[in-house]
């Protein structure tokens, strides 16, 4: 399994818009087509953490093509007032927002 997790900045009071955004957006045929099994969204003292478990280890290049699509396009756009880049300074990509994975660990 493949996860990204995405930090951000969001008004805690927006939590209830950004939910329904991704509820819309995960009914339809977009979580398939990126291989998407698991997204979980959390908030943290002004924090936006976006929490995505993929298939297998093709989950950066299921994003990457997936970026292109219409609802991956207006669900970004519908986002922005909500969530906004941890750092814009260094904010080009939602890549630029992944946090880095130092330890796993995991039941057998």
């Amino acid at each position: 399994m493949y996860s990204t997790l995405i930090v951000a900045r969001m008004n805690p009071t927006s939590s209830g818009e950004v939910a329904d955004l991704f509820a819309r957006f995960d009914d339809t045929e977009m979580p398939g087509l990126m291989g998407t099994r698991r997204r979980e969204l959390f908030h943290y003292r002004g924090l936006y953490f976006h929490l995505q478990d993929f298939d297998g280890e093709a989950g950066e290049t299921s994003i990457q093509q997936a970026r292109e699509r219409p609802a991956f396009v207006r669900i970004s756009a519908d986002l922005t007032p909500f969530i906004d880049a941890y750092d814009p300074a260094t904010w080009r990509s939602p890549k630029d927002a992944m946090a880095t994975r130092f330890y796993h660990w995991a039941a057998r």
